[in-house]
C-alpha cells in the first residue's frame, strides 16, 4: 500500500502529459522521464497524502528544472559590452543570422603584420563597413585591446566613441584613433616600447552589432640568452623577467624566439619566455641538447612554477635610439673607473641589450672587451677574424670577472 500511494502521483503527471494538460513540458522532451526520476531520487521513500494538492506539482517543477538545466543556457562571451547576434535555426542544421541593423558590420584590419622598432610610431589599420551598404550615419563604438601571450584577459588599450576617447595603463598619452578616412578606426601607438610587441583586436559596435579583428605588430629585435653573474639556472619567472628589463630588455615571446632561431639561433641551455613557459632554440642537434635523432627546432619544458622553478632567460631588445661607442685607457679600467670614464663622456655605461642592439642594427665591431653594466665583460664581431673568436659573427662574452682592467662599452641618446 506504502509503495502504491509513492507511485500514484507520478501516474497522475504521466497521465496529464499523455492527454495534453502539460503539452508544453510533454514537448520540450516526449521521453519517459516520470520513471527515470523515481528510479533515481536519492534517500527514504515518502509517504505522499492525496490532500496535499502542491506535492502533487512538485514531480512537473523538478523535471521543468532538470529540463531547462540540460538544455544548457549559452552566453555568448562578455566582452565589456555584451552585443550578439541572434542565430535562428532553419531546422536543417543551418543557422541564419538576423542583423539588428538590416546589414553585416564587416571589420577588416591588415593581414600582414605592422613592423615598428622601439621609440618609433605605429598605425595599426582598421576599417569597417557594411554589407549591403549603410548610407546613415551610425553612432559607433570602438575598442582596441591587446592580446597577452599567455591568453589570460586581454589588455584594455583604448575605447572611443566619436571623437570622445580614453587610453588605458601603459598606453596612456600614448594612442589615439586615426579616422581621417570614413569608417577607419585605425589605432596609432607613438614612442613604441618593447612590450608594445603584440596581437591587437580591434573591435567595432554598431548598436547590438559587434565585430572585430586582430592584426599583428612586430617589433624589429634580437633575442639574446642570459645567465646573471651567479651561474646557469639561477632565475625564476620573476627574477627573469627584471633581469631583461636591467639590461633594456624584456622576456622574449615565442614568437620573437622562433625568428631569431629561424635566423641561426642555437643555444643549449633553457630559458624563460614572456608566458611562463621555458624553452631553447636547436638547429644543430646533439646529445646533451635534447638528443641527436630529433629535429632541428625549439625544445619545450612547457609553463613552469614561475616561483619555484629556476632556468635563464631569453631576453628581446629592439633597434636603438642612440649610439654604442667604446672607449678605452691604456692601463685598462676597472668596472668603477669605466662607468666614471662613460659619465665623463656625458654617456653613461651601455647594458646588455644595447649591445646587442648596435651589433645587429648599427653593425657594431670591436675586438676589445669591454665592461657592460651588469658586470659582464663582451665584445660584438660581425666580421669574423683571427683572434677575435669563432668564425660566426656574434656577441662574445667573458662573463663576470672579478678581477682585472678593460675598456668599456658606452651608450648615448641621440
Amino acid at each position: 500500500m506504502e509503495g502504491e500511494q509513492w507511485h500514484r502521483p507520478w501516474r497522475r503527471a504521466q497521465e496529464r502529459a499523455t492527454h495534453g494538460e502539460s503539452s508544453r513540458l510533454h514537448a520540450l522532451d516526449p521521453g519517459d522521464h516520470h520513471r527515470t526520476l523515481y528510479r533515481t531520487l536519492p534517500g527514504p521513500r515518502l509517504r505522499v497524502r492525496p490532500h496535499f494538492p502542491a506535492m502533487l506539482l512538485l514531480p512537473l517543477l523538478l523535471e521543468a528544472t532538470l529540463l531547462r538545466l540540460a538544455s544548457g543556457s549559452h552566453h555568448p562571451f562578455y566582452n565589456g559590452f555584451y552585443y550578439n547576434h541572434i542565430m535562428n535555426d532553419k531546422g536543417k542544421g543551418q543557422e541564419k543570422v538576423v542583423y539588428f541593423n538590416g546589414a553585416k558590420l564587416v571589420v577588416e584590419t591588415s593581414k600582414d603584420p605592422i613592423y615598428s622598432s622601439s621609440g618609433a610610431n605605429v598605425t595599426l589599420p582598421c576599417h569597417y563597413h557594411y554589407e549591403p551598404n549603410l548610407e546613415a550615419k551610425r553612432k559607433i563604438r570602438i575598442k582596441w585591446s591587446k592580446l597577452r601571450d599567455d591568453y589570460t584577459k586581454e589588455q584594455d588599450v583604448l575605447v572611443a566613441i566619436g571623437k570622445t576617447y580614453m587610453a588605458f595603463g601603459d598606453f596612456q598619452g600614448r594612442t589615439h584613433l586615426r579616422q581621417a578616412g570614413r569608417r577607419e578606426a585605425s589605432l596609432v601607438i607613438s614612442d613604441v616600447r618593447l612590450q608594445d610587441d603584440g596581437k591587437y583586436r580591434c573591435e567595432v559596435i554598431d548598436g547590438l552589432e559587434d565585430e572585430s579583428d586582430v592584426v599583428d605588430l612586430r617589433l624589429q629585435g634580437i633575442v639574446f640568452p642570459y645567465q646573471p653573474p651567479r651561474g646557469q639556472y639561477r632565475l625564476n619567472f620573476h627574477e627573469a623577467e627584471r633581469v631583461c628589463q636591467e639590461q633594456g630588455a624584456v622576456l622574449a615571446t615565442f614568437n620573437q624566439l622562433f625568428q631569431a632561431w629561424s635566423e641561426g639561433l642555437d643555444w643549449c641551455n633553457a630559458g624563460w619566455l614572456a608566458d611562463g613557459t621555458v624553452q631553447y632554440p636547436i638547429r644543430l642537434p646533439r646529445k646533451p641538447c635534447g638528443g641527436l635523432h630529433l629535429a632541428p627546432g625549439i625544445r619545450s619544458y612547457g609553463p613552469r612554477h614561475r616561483h619555484l622553478h629556476r632556468f635563464d632567460a631569453f631576453c628581446f631588445s629592439s633597434a636603438l635610439r642612440g649610439e654604442v661607442f667604446y672607449l678605452d685607457h691604456p692601463a685598462g679600467m676597472t668596472l668603477e673607473e669605466a662607468k666614471q670614464s662613460c659619465q665623463d663622456a656625458g654617456a653613461e655605461i651601455a647594458q646588455v641589450g644595447q649591445l646587442y642592439s648596435a651589433w645587429k642594427f648599427l653593425g657594431l665591431d670591436r675586438c676589445d672587451a669591454g665592461w657592460l653594466a651588469d658586470g659582464s665583460v663582451r665584445y660584438p664581431i660581425t666580421k669574423p677574424r683571427a683572434n677575435c673568436g669563432p668564425a660566426e659573427p656574434g656577441v662574445r662574452s667573458f662573463g663576470f670577472p672579478s678581477k682585472g682592467r678593460f675598456g668599456v662599452f658606452c651608450y648615448k641618446e641621440r
